[in-house]
């Protein structure tokens, strides 16, 4: 027999929870190699020994025909001298919890084509079972305690497998080969129908469900990651009834679809949106509105966006078939609260906005809300956006540009993440939310630490918000490791900066809403330049007032009139705009001394706060029922049209060694072509789109010229604007820089914590 070889692969990524075990078990008993594998706290370790020419093989195929769910991201090859191992048959071995941890977490999955065909299939075991999963499907973050990934460290340990799921179990050859999930109705999770008391439902759970959903009612079903509020999204009493009671305002709901025909029925919906709707983490994909769309006007009202996503568990799959093609399926949670994760919090927090509770118990460890993301179609080539990053795709980690050491990163305040780094790794969590209540709160606190506990990783530092009187920054201070305060729009820059691979010098264009300034103003329309360590700002919007404070904030109007004051003083009345005839003139009055007087009226260079002005100052928004009301109507008028048009003069001006945007040259253009010029709200919100445009193009070419910087990126709240974004990414591109935007991080404040990792990091390799 010819002398053979043995060698130690040493694999990380996704390769525990999805089939990669039994995969490398199938190639290595084809190659008739010896050895064994297991899953161990870093990822998977395969040993085999046999012939130089197989074990050659076995290592060159081992990358090429991966499960689904799988992904490689290093594997590390030892060659050491055979023990014997080669006669052996290769084996499947048990678990190696020992050591730090830092495999990878794999995140849930959609209910994949084998279970959907074995769901509907009349004659099989799992026929109708809500819960049905495999090894390449099902939850996998949500339910996770502790690594390594096995059934004991899931929410399904209390489930013992009846003698068919253990068979399948510890088949290697079948599909659901260590599928911790796994479960039949013999033995598996149940699913119940709840009335609003707590009473179970008589008969079959999901068919009384679906009845209730065609009468026009509204349940609170579990999902993967927590609860969604459900109704037949046709069923205009319904939807309009939700809205109501959830207090929603104009805001859209999600949409929830029974295949990617379904979809394209309501929106349009190209090569690249189709592939990210049936992508496996399933994300809600804003997709742009048909005319002939034939749903209840009160699922998105006025709105071009429609935001839809496909099935993620069987559950969902069910009811589509027996309610209709298409449901609402937005967050269920109680207002300024997480959405409810447990039977308990959904039957006490939800009384009142679901009229019935579809739950199951196979707990949900960790809250998970759904992943939103969208297709941009820029000149380059069209690339996926996050506008919200959690289910189908956290716990995935982002690479690091240099080596990190261990940071926990506590975000922002608002759409708070929280990320922690080490080594060549980032690890964002999951949408959070908004930080001002407890339930969050509690929420934000857990995260840090299932996420510590899943990698192991223990920070030297935290890094937190400049604000004082955040959550989040008290949070940090009281960590007892050294505090690292990071400024909200350098947080943005670094944000982007990492989501491109970055480790140089760029400028920055960060636009946003709100953002503590060192010198104690509001900043948010804002042009940096630096790296990770640090920034000078070397542009800005012209500051105006906010007259009320955060109230102007829901009221954009106010800072509509606070503009006119600025800027012409006087009695705005006179001016030819409707958004001033029929206010109260006291009102007016008021508002304008507030301004002149700065009285509870703080300065602030906001984009995000301007784009609200004009939106008032066209009669489009003159009040915000949700954040970022104003400025999406604004967009919603040209939404999908990105044809150039001619911008309103620019003024730059000088001030110290900061170049300052002038907005006033753009009220004169406002006003000019709304009264004698007799121009649309729709042509003028285009002008105003491209008046920015312009003014960032300039700025960035100066800032180029001086500084000999040509990268760019665009951060911040204001670039969900598609308009926007993409108008700057080609002339930007076309004046001869290199535009860097979002893909994998958010670029509104649910990327802050990615940012203030990279500075934390950046300072404690280099301290400025």
């Amino acid at each position: 027999m010819a002398a053979g070889v043995r060698r130690t692969l040493r694999v990380t990524g996704f390769v525990q929870g999805v089939g990669f075990r039994p995969y490398a078990y199938r190639l290595a008993t084809g190659l008739s190699l010896g050895g064994w594998v297991l899953n161990d706290t870093q990822g998977v370790t395969i040993v085999v020994e046999g012939a130089r020419q197989a074990a050659d093989r076995f290592t060159r195929s081992l990358p090429e025909r991966l499960p689904e769910l799988a992904r490689i991201d290093s594997c590390t090859v030892l060659s050491e001298e055979p023990v014997g191992e080669w006669a052996a048959s290769f084996t499947i071995r048990g678990s190696r919890p020992d050591g730090a941890s830092g495999a990878l977490v794999t995140p849930d999955s959609h209910v994949c084509g084998d279970c959907v065909a074995e769901l509907f299939d009349p004659g099989g075991p799992r026929h109708r079972y809500p819960l049905i999963n495999c090894t390449n499907c099902g939850p996998r973050y949500s339910i996770i305690r502790a690594v390594p990934y096995d059934r004991p460290g899931t929410t399904m340990a209390r489930f013992a497998l009846c003698a068919r799921c253990r068979a399948e179990y510890e088949d290697p050859a079948d599909r659901r080969f260590h599928a911790q999930p796994t479960a039949c109705p013999a033995c598996g999770p149940r699913v119940r129908l709840l009335l609003p008391d707590g009473t179970e439902a008589a008969g079959d759970p999901v068919d009384a469900a679906a009845a209730m959903l065609r009468e026009g009612r509204v349940l609170a079903v579990k999902a993967l990651g927590g609860y969604q509020l459900t109704a037949d999204a046709a069923h205009r009493t319904a939807v309009a009834g939700l809205r109501a009671r959830k207090e929603r305002g104009g805001k859209p709901f999600a949409l929830l679809a029974r295949d990617a025909e379904a979809v394209a029925r309501h929106a349009v919906v190209d090569a690249d949106e189709r592939r990210l709707l049936e992508s496996p983490g399933r994300p809600i994909v804003l997709l742009r509105a048909r005319a002939d769309r034939a749903l209840s006007p009160q699922v998105a009202p006025g709105s071009a966006t429609l935001g839809f996503m496909l099935p993620a568990t069987p559950l969902q799959h069910l009811l589509l078939d027996a309610v209709a093609p298409v449901l609402v399926a937005t967050s269920a949670n109680a207002p300024g609260e997480p959405m409810a994760r447990t039977e308990r919090e959904a039957l006490e927090g939800l009384q009142g906005l679901a009229d019935a509770f579809l739950v199951h118990d196979r707990e949900v460890h960790v809250r998970v809300d759904d992943s939103i993301a969208r297709v941009v179609h820029s000149t380059v080539r069209p690339r996926t956006a996050f506008v919200r990053r959690a289910r189908g795709f956290v716990p995935d980690p982002l690479p690091a540009p240099f080596p990190l050491p261990p940071v926990l990163a506590v975000g922002a305040e608002l759409k708070n993440t929280v990320c922690l780094a080490d080594g060549d790794s980032l690890f964002p969590s999951q949408h959070i939310g908004d930080l001002k209540s407890p339930g969050n709160q509690r929420f934000f606190k857990d995260t840090i630490g299932h996420l510590r506990t899943l990698f192991g990783i223990t920070p030297a530092y935290v890094a937190h918000d400049l604000h004082p009187d955040f959550h989040s920054t008290r949070y940090a201070r009281a960590c007892g490791v050294e505090a690292v305060a990071v400024q909200h729009h350098h947080a943005h820059m670094a944000s982007c900066m990492a989501d491109n691979g970055l480790d140089r010098p760029v400028i920055g264009v960060i636009f946003d809403g709100t953002g503590h300034g060192p010198d104690g103003t509001v900043w948010g329309g804002e042009f940096l330049v630096g790296d990770y360590r640090g920034f000078e700002r070397r542009g800005h919007l012209a500051r105006f007032r906010l007259p009320g404070g955060d109230r102007a904030v829901r009221e954009p109007a106010r800072v509509a009139i606070g503009l006119l004051a600025q800027h012409f003083g006087g009695d705005p009345a006179d001016l030819p705009l409707g958004l001033l005839r029929p206010r109260d003139p006291f009102e007016v009055e008021v508002l304008v001394k507030m301004t002149e007087r700065g009285v509870n009226a703080p300065e602030t260079s906001s984009m995000g706060r301007l784009f609200d002005a004009f939106s008032a100052l066209l009669g489009v928004c003159e009040t915000v029922g949700y954040e970022g009301q104003a400025a999406i109507e604004l967009e919603q008028l040209i939404a999908w049209d990105h044809t150039p048009a001619a911008p309103w003069p620019l003024r730059l001006r000088q001030e110290q060694d900061r170049l300052v945007v002038d907005h006033r040259p753009w009220l004169e253009g406002l006003l000019a072509d709304v009264g004698d010029g007799g121009r649309t709200a729709a042509q003028v919100s285009r002008t105003f789109h491209e008046s920015v445009v312009h003014a960032v193009v300039e700025v960035c070419l100066r800032l180029s010229r001086d500084s000999g910087i040509h990268d760019v990126v665009l951060s911040g709240g204001v670039f969900l604007n598609q308009h926007l974004l993409i108008r700057c990414e080609q002339e930007l591109t076309g004046a001869g820089l290199r535009v860097h935007t979002h893909s994998r991080v958010p670029t509104n404040d649910g990327g802050i914590s990615v940012g203030q990792a990279m500075v934390a990091a950046a300072r404690a390799r280099a301290p400025r």
